[in-house]
């Protein structure tokens, strides 16, 4: 029988009110490592921690972000591994990857994965630098987004989060039009991941580049969203809390309209002004 891990995970927890204890059944969000290997020579490109579901959208993402893939094509196959010890069951947490034969990426850079679950390039200039090598897309300097639809942006993603409202500790990543609407969300418990998913379905699905598009996603921006969007065309990317230092260098770098604490009807702009309008 395949083993086919859920989203979300049942416990049984105490709830202390006024000194008193009461025991419920609580969800939580499940946390189970995905592992992503190459068919073709076998080999190991990275073990990630991630919610189950969307597995393939996540692999895609993840190894465009990477550049180890450039086109759909790229990936002949993607399925879950199967254990012949088990009666051929398939191994959920296991997705092996047949890229095209002629196919012959570079996957030094991935090495980092192995022991890290954030970027960590060897100094910021170094990172930028290792993404202008990577012949990202030209971003539009044409676009013009009102204001309006920024502020109408955390409602919609919220409304979505379907495994957030049962378990309140999802990440989620959001792609909307320039009008606001709200196209594609994924959620997992690493934003990282929750991006990956968003980014692997619209590339699996034939709609890059992402160049009349916004994403959001619930938590801070940091290196890894700034590269995994960048790479994918995207000119405008809105976060509920803070970029780092690293995010804000690259947004201005290569000219991304960078947008933080965005809450309510306010927001800060850290890069790329000018695609806002203002009165």
């Amino acid at each position: 029988m395949d083993r086919i891990p859920g989203s979300k995970t049942k416990a049984q927890v105490w709830v202390m009110e006024n000194g008193r204890a009461r025991s419920r059944t609580d969800q939580l969000a499940t946390e189970e490592p995905l592992e992503i290997r190459l068919a073709s020579p076998p080999q190991t490109l990275a073990v990630t921690m991630r919610t189950p579901g969307a597995d393939f959208d996540l692999t895609a993402g993840f190894l465009y972000g990477e550049g180890v893939i450039r086109q759909r094509d790229d990936i002949c196959r993607m399925s879950y591994c199967v254990d012949p010890d088990l009666d051929g069951a398939q191994q959920q947490n296991i997705v092996n990857v047949t890229l095209r034969a002629d196919l012959r990426p570079d996957l030094k850079p991935l090495e980092r994965h192995f022991f890290t679950s954030s970027a960590c390039g060897v100094c910021g200039k170094a990172s930028i630098e290792a993404l202008q090598l990577r012949d990202c897309p030209q971003l539009p300097k044409d676009l013009q987004i009102a204001p309006e639809v920024i502020y109408s942006l955390p409602d919609k993603l919220q409304a979505a989060q379907g495994v957030f409202k049962a378990t309140g500790g999802l990440h989620a990543a959001a792609l909307f039009d320039l009008d606001g609407n709200l196209l594609r969300l994924r959620e997992d418990i690493g934003r990282h991941n929750a991006l990956d998913k968003l980014i692997g379905s619209a590339f699996l699905a034939g709609e890059f580049p992402l160049s009349r598009h916004i994403v959001m996603v619930s938590g801070r921006s940091s290196y890894e969203i700034l590269q995994k969007c960048l790479v994918a065309g995207v000119p405008v990317i809105c976060a509920v809390s803070a970029p780092s230092s690293l995010a804000m260098a690259i947004a201005r770098e290569f000219g991304v309209t960078l947008i933080g604490f965005l809450r309510g009807r306010r927001f800060n702009l850290y890069s790329g002004i000018e695609r806002i309008l203002q009165p």
